[in-house]
């Protein structure tokens, strides 16, 4: 192995941004260094869940580029989608209005 090649790893402690420290080793810094965090799982929206596309303007993006591959509006799909909701048996009585009921007189021959 050559000497020389490879970078120095060092304790190091590390500061999430909540204030919580702990001891880790890395190639970052000098032996001793504080990596202060300003951004940490703890707090970041795409693990804390707090992405929302409507801010972002994403969705709204989306869904003008995709608009001719649907039927419907995303406002006409919320609509049906919220009355269907509104009603859950709906679409078992249409299912059941469908479906052919079979004569007795067939059953028996």
């Amino acid at each position: 192995m050559k000497k020389d090649i490879h970078p120095d790893y060092h304790p190091i402690t590390v500061v999430m941004t909540d204030g919580t420290r702990y001891e880790t080793r890395s190639t970052w810094g000098k032996a001793g260094d504080v990596l202060q965090l300003d951004v940490d799982p703890k707090t970041h929206p795409a693990w804390v869940g707090g992405v929302n596309l409507r801010k972002t303007g994403q969705l709204e993006k989306f869904e003008n580029k995709f608009k001719a591959f649907s039927g419907l509006s995303t406002a006409t799909q919320k609509a049906a989608g919220s009355a269907s909701a509104a009603k859950p048996g709906a679409k078992k009585e249409a299912k059941a209005e469908k479906t052919p009921k079979k004569d007795a007189d067939a059953d028996q021959a």
